[in-house]
């Protein structure tokens, strides 16, 4: 295998791949990045097992000649390695070349690297997906989606579907759900699909949800989603993201989410997330979190904290609504400033069914997003 490709072209590939190499693989293969060179152009490919990535270079696009190839092959380099030293050679123009035993060289400028490459035959193959079921999402949407719900997932492995975001899919209405049973944030959109395609109960891992949000252009790039029995199979542009789905039911957190409220609240979400975010400093010294928030008389909410080595926070808020009973409430400070810095609106509801009951927060403007976090029980 032989061939000289453009720095640029071939990091910004090694990049994508390289989110799923895993660090804990006990298959020595998969520490490597697979590299596939034909006279169409090069293939990279990076696996934990759980995710795969692959991304192609043509050897040329509109612009340019991006690579020029002399002789075809495949070998799999240490991607520790290959990652790091790409982005740190002199000349804009790699000249790469395997020879006997997988000893792969690489020259760039005045700089010559040998590599102890490994047989591409021993990678494994990546899964075959049937194309039955096609769904188109807006590159920018879906990434919003990732943010507003991947916070929610729980981080314990003893329950590992709870590590992951639910995608159900009917009547052209994608919806994301994610709780650790503390919290919970859901997201609903709109989506131009043949309104009998549907799927149910895919449960991706939030931190594949992540990876991918990463590798999505942010210029509105559309991307295909194929869904299969044990798969989801991310199209973008000229990279291909493989993950599995996580195995079991996802639990039911429909009966959860209360319809009517006791108190409604209407705030400046700016105001909150700041007079939540000062309280917050003194709860974490606590290690405790909890922030109090209390309706007064004259209209307004107060909202404080405490320490028993540092002092007191109290700060009193403007409410553009109030709806409903008096209210004294505390609850995890951390979990609602992650809702407030997702929410992306001005003003946000707030509805309370009670002092132990769970809190939903919702935008205003829009319809499309629900968070919900349960409330503390504290003494006093």
């Amino acid at each position: 295998m032989k061939l000289t490709i453009l720095k640029n072209e071939l990091n910004e590939a090694i990049q994508n791949v390289s989110k799923a190499i895993s660090s804990r693989t006990t298959i020595p293969i998969l520490t490597g990045i697979k590299m596939d060179v034909t006279f169409q152009g090069v293939t990279l490919t990076a696996s934990d097992t759980d995710i795969s990535i692959q991304s192609f270079i043509p050897v040329e696009d509109d612009r340019q000649t991006i690579a020029q190839v002399e002789r075809p092959g495949s070998v799999v380099l240490p991607a520790k390695f290959f990652v790091e030293i790409i982005k740190k050679l002199p000349s804009q123009n790699i000249e790469i070349e395997v020879k006997e035993q997988f000893q792969t060289f690489l020259r760039a400028g005045a700089t010559d690297i040998q590599m102890v490459g490994l047989d591409p035959e021993e990678y494994p193959v990546l899964p075959n997906i049937e194309e039955n079921q096609v769904v188109t999402v807006n590159g920018d949407l879906l990434k919003t989606m990732i943010k507003q719900t991947t916070f929610a997932i729980s981080s314990n492995e003893t329950t590992p579907i709870l590590t992951g975001v639910l995608w159900n899919l009917q009547d052209s209405e994608l919806k994301f759900v994610a709780t650790d049973r503390h919290r919970l944030a859901s997201r609903l959109a709109d989506i131009q699909v043949d309104s009998s395609l549907r799927f149910q109960n895919i449960v991706i891992s939030g931190k594949t949800l992540n990876e991918l949000s990463k590798i999505i252009p942010d210029q509105n790039t559309m991307v295909d989603i194929v869904v299969a029995e044990n798969q989801v199979l991310f199209k973008i542009d000229r990279v291909l993201f493989y993950s599995r789905i996580l195995d079991g039911t996802y639990p039911d957190t429909s009966k959860i989410i209360p319809t009517n409220y006791k108190t409604e609240l209407v705030l400046d979400t700016k105001k909150l997330t700041e007079a939540i975010d000062r309280a917050y400093l003194l709860s974490r010294e606590e290690k405790t979190n909890i922030v109090r928030l209390q309706t007064k008389e004259d209209g307004t909410i107060e909202i404080s904290s405490s320490s028993s080595e540092l002092g007191r926070v109290q700060e009193q808020l403007e409410v553009k609504q109030f709806n409903g009973e008096p209210l004294r409430i505390a609850f995890n400070s951390k979990y609602m400033l992650d809702v407030l810095k997702v929410v992306e609106c001005e003003h946000i509801f707030i509805g309370f069914t009670g002092a132990m009951s769970p809190i939903i927060i919702k935008p205003t403007e829009r319809v499309n997003s629900l968070h919900l976090i349960l409330p503390y029980r504290t003494t006093n």
